[in-house]
Formats: C-alpha cells, sequence, structure tokens
C-alpha cells in the first residue's frame, strides 16, 4: 500500500508536469462553482452544510472512514465541494431510505462510478444500473434462496471449515502464531469460487496453483487503488501516463485477468459439450453462461463482482469477529456455550464429525452468534462506505436540495459509532442490543443498519453471508480458543475498497477440547 507521503509526491510530481494546465483549468472550475453557488442562493435552495474537502480526504486517507465518522457526528448530511464534483455524506436514516428506496430510481451507479470501477469490476452488478443490473440480479438470484443455501451451499461451508479448523489444529500443535485474517480471505474465496465455478480452488491449504496465490493479491491490490480514485483528482493522468498507483492497478488488472480467462475458457468447453437441463444450475457461471451470455468479458465482469462481494464480506467480518473475541473472552466464552447446546454434541466428537453433522436446525438456534456477528458488522462492515449519483435534481426529506450528477454516499462505518443512532453506548462492542427480552435476534432498520444496503438493491447475498459465517464461527468456536498474539499491537483498518486489518490478524489458537 502507498503511504500518504507517497501519495502526496506522485500528485506534485504530476502537477508539475502541467503546471500552467492545472492552475487555469482549476482556476476557472472554482469560479464556475463559487458563481452556480450565487444563483443557488438567488433560487433560494438550501444546500447541506461544506464540512469536507478532497484536501481533508487526502490528508486523512489511511483514516478516511474514521475521518467520516468525526463529520457524521456534528452533521448527520454534509457535502463535499471541489471544482470537479460536488459528494454528499448522509447518515440520517430518512434520506438514506429516500435514496435507496422511496426515489430509488433517482438514484444509481451512474456513469461517475462506472468510469472509476470498470477497469476493475467492468459491467457487473457493482457498476451497472438498468437493465444489466436486473438481468444479474434475476440470473442469479435462484443461487441464493434458501434452499440452494441450506441444500448445497452449507455442504461446501462446512467442508472449507473444516479445512481451516484442521490448519488451526496444526498450529495448536506447533503452537505457532497464525494470519486468522489471510486463512479466513481464503477459505471464503474456497468456497466463493465453489459456487461461482463449481472448482475446488483449494486456496486455504496453500495447495492452489502459484497463479491462483498471485491472483489472490492481485484482487486486493485492484480494490486498494480502485478506491484511491475517488479522491485522487490525476487519476486520468495517471492512468494516460502509466505511472504510480495506476501503474500498479493495471498489473494487478492484467494477473486478474490472465487467471479469470483461462478458467472461464476450461469452464464453457465443459459447458457446451452438455445440453441437457440438468447441467444448466451447476453454478454462477453455468447460470449465466446457459441463460444470457457466452461472452467471456461479460462473464469476467459478472464474477469478478461475485468473488469480490462474497470473499470479502464473509472473510473480513469474521477477521474482525475474531478480534472482538479476543478482545472480550466472555463473549467467546457464552459464544461456545450456546453452540455447544445448540449442537448437543458430545465431548469426544472429531471436527470432521461436527462438521459433517452441523445440521440447519443447530445454526438456527444460535441467536447469540447471529448476535455477535451483527454487532461486528456494525462496527466494522465489509464495505464501509456505499455511494450513488443522483440522475435528477431532486430534495431530501430534511429539506435540502441535491443536484443532477452529485455523488451521494452513506457511510456504514460511520453510522455504527453515531449515537443518535444506537445510543450512548454506539462505539461499544455490545452484542445484546442485538436480543429481545427472550434471547431471539432481533432485526433492525436496513436505513439504520446499512451495511447490506436496502429496498430494491438490499444484498442478494445476505443470508448465504451470514449462513458461510455461522457455520465458519460454530465450527472454529467448538474447538479452539482464540488469543492475540500480541495484545499491546494497534489493529487498524487498510484502506481499500473493503475494509481489510491492515497488516492481517495474526492470534493463537488453543484447543478447547480434546480431538481425535
Amino acid at each position: 500500500m502507498y503511504s500518504i507521503d507517497i501519495q502526496e509526491m506522485n500528485l506534485i510530481s504530476t502537477v508539475a508536469t502541467f503546471p500552467s494546465l492545472c492552475l487555469s483549468f482549476l482556476i476557472l472550475l472554482v469560479y464556475f462553482v463559487s458563481k452556480l453557488g450565487e444563483k443557488n442562493k438567488g433560487n433560494k435552495k438550501r444546500y447541506h452544510p461544506i464540512a469536507d474537502s478532497t484536501t481533508k480526504q487526502l490528508i486523512n486517507f489511511h483514516r478516511i472512514h474514521d475521518h467520516m465518522a468525526d463529520l457524521a457526528a456534528k452533521y448527520k448530511t454534509y457535502r463535499l465541494e471541489s471544482p470537479f464534483r460536488r459528494e454528499i455524506y448522509t447518515s440520517d436514516p430518512a434520506n438514506i431510505e429516500y435514496i435507496l428506496k422511496t426515489n430509488f430510481e433517482n438514484y444509481g451507479k451512474g456513469d461517475y462510478h462506472h468510469e472509476i470501477l470498470k477497469d476493475f469490476y467492468g459491467d457487473g452488478m457493482f457498476t451497472v444500473d438498468g437493465e444489466k443490473w436486473k438481468e444479474q440480479r434475476k440470473v442469479s438470484s435462484p443461487e441464493f434462496s434458501k434452499r440452494v443455501i441450506r441444500e448445497v451451499n452449507s455442504v461446501i461451508f462446512s467442508k472449507n471449515a473444516l479445512k481451516l479448523a484442521n490448519i488451526l489444529d496444526e498450529s495448536a500443535n506447533s503452537k505457532d502464531t497464525v494470519d486468522i485474517q489471510d486463512l479466513l480471505l481464503k477459505s471464503s474465496l474456497d468456497s466463493v469460487f465453489q459456487v461461482a465455478f463449481g472448482i475446488e480452488l483449494d486456496s486455504v491449504c496453500g495447495s492452489c496453483e502459484e497463479g491462483a496465490s498471485r491472483f489472490i493479491k492481485a484482487l486486493d491490490d485492484a480494490s486498494e487503488m480502485s478506491l484511491l480514485r475517488y479522491i485522487d483528482l490525476f487519476w486520468k493522468i495517471k492512468k494516460a501516463l502509466n505511472i504510480g498507483s495506476e501503474a500498479k492497478l493495471w498489473t494487478s488488472l492484467q494477473i486478474i485477468d490472465e487467471y479469470m480467462y483461462k478458467l472461464i475458457r476450461s469452464k464453457a468447453d465443459q459447458l457446451s459439450q452438455h445440453h441437457d437441463s440438468s447441467q444448466r444450475a451447476e453454478n454462477i457461471m453455468s447460470r449465466f453462461w446457459h441463460y444470457s451470455s457466452t461472452n467471456p468479458k461479460y462473464l469476467r465482469d459478472i464474477l469478478i463482482n461475485f468473488m469480490g462481494g462474497g470473499k470479502d464480506t464473509t472473510g473480513t467480518t469474521l477477521s474482525w469477529f475474531i478480534l472482538m473475541l479476543c478482545r472480550y473472552p466472555d463473549v467467546q466464552e457464552k459464544l461456545a456455550d450456546e453452540i455447544k447446546k445448540a449442537t448437543n454434541m458430545k465431548g469426544s466428537t472429531t471436527i470432521s464429525d461436527f462438521a459433517a453433522n452441523l445440521n440447519e436446525e443447530a445454526v438456527d438456534k444460535m441467536h447469540y452468534l447471529h448476535a455477535v456477528l451483527s454487532e461486528t458488522i456494525r462496527l466494522y462492515p465489509a464495505i464501509p462506505v456505499n455511494a450513488k449519483v443522483c440522475l435528477q435534481d431532486d430534495v431530501f426529506p430534511d429539506g435540502f436540495n441535491v443536484q443532477k450528477g452529485d455523488m451521494v454516499a452513506y457511510p456504514p462505518y460511520a453510522m455504527g459509532r453515531m449515537k443518535y443512532l444506537w445510543g450512548d453506548d454506539a462505539e461499544k462492542f455490545r452484542p445484546e442490543r442485538w436480543l429481545d427480552e427472550n434471547g431471539s435476534f432481533k432485526q433492525e432498520s436496513p436505513f439504520k443498519f446499512t451495511a447490506f444496503q436496502a429496498g430494491p438493491r438490499i444484498c442478494i447475498g445476505k443470508e448465504f453471508a451470514y449462513r458461510n459465517m455461522k457455520i465458519t464461527a460454530a465450527v472454529l468456536l467448538q474447538f479452539f480458543v482464540f488469543k492475540l498474539s500480541d495484545d499491546s499491537k494497534p489493529v487498524n483498518y487498510k484502506t481499500m475498497l473493503q475494509l481489510h486489518i491492515d497488516g492481517g490478524l495474526h492470534v493463537r489458537a488453543f484447543r478447547r477440547i480434546k480431538s481425535h
């Protein structure tokens, strides 16, 4: 990851290459924006207070989500004005419901987000609106039905949780420290790969080919460099010159595309040899290949979006979940007790037997586990900020105006820390806030708990993610106690599209019960 000093050096060197052009352009744009503001005042329109700037975001790039939380605590909704665009950030549930549901058609990804993300995500679900988005959601939705999740995908989740537990069992034997985030992300990717392609990647066991390892790293690098485009005013110039962050992004994309197209060609050859209906619903790729398109580029885009969402939602959340258990050992013990009671497994049960016999009824009884995962997501959402574009001039429920072309964002990370949403203990990790008086899990409004979006664009893989996380957590906590390798070492996030832990999460796993 580039440090902020290097980012600033890149910006300075770029500006120095085009001093007159950049300066003149900026002066003209600032003048235009100021005149536009005067005109709006004359029309008596009301706009949200200006509280942020691109310069401040660059300075705070290493802590950008906490920077947004600081501002959200002062302003439920505020805006950023720059010579290039206006950005509006809101933590107001009424505004968010309006964006995601009431006036859904007026807020989409638009050209702005598509241009920034298209090199990585292409025309996948994360970047498109309209018919392409509807088609992708329609074709992929059967894979996320409760029946498929319970009957097919849960078997995959249990199998990969077992592999992960066996690795931790070996580390407990040797008393080694492990980077649990690395293992969880790989385990999640293995599950997603099998659902997407019907292929056992087996990255968690380290038996995957070297190309797969390079591919996994390239996914994270591409995510980091893509996020930087949102605050780097000169990314297009860097792309044209192939320098700095854009050169790193281009290298990552070449690795990703080489690996993806190789897989797609291989699976397409297999699919073309089968024409019976039994082959049509084998996995995500086969659904799209049979239903809509055999275009390799379109398939690549769809699958990259699916893998990015699936891998990071579960792997990242479980990493922060383990961190919370290490910091709150009483929560860890309470969870282990719930899992033991829900499964009714005897102490002599082996890891493989436990994973194989972890049934849906037992998982459904784990209300406290669901609460702990939700509390983790509240404070550490896998996607810490989500953004749309206003397609036509509008007025928010709070009475302030929004203009066509404005970027409109809501930050789940910041919202999870707001006292006006969650009470005076908003910054405290307290899973009990998700339970009713009977100890049953209770839902919160998706316009307050925004990690999975809401309305028509609500995350199609929400139940998929929860089921994967609950099965993995149940297998691990039935057999292991987790402790940080170094309690004094600070744990921070890495600034990228997803909320990864910077530098990984190094823990030691101790056996909870004797396994044979």
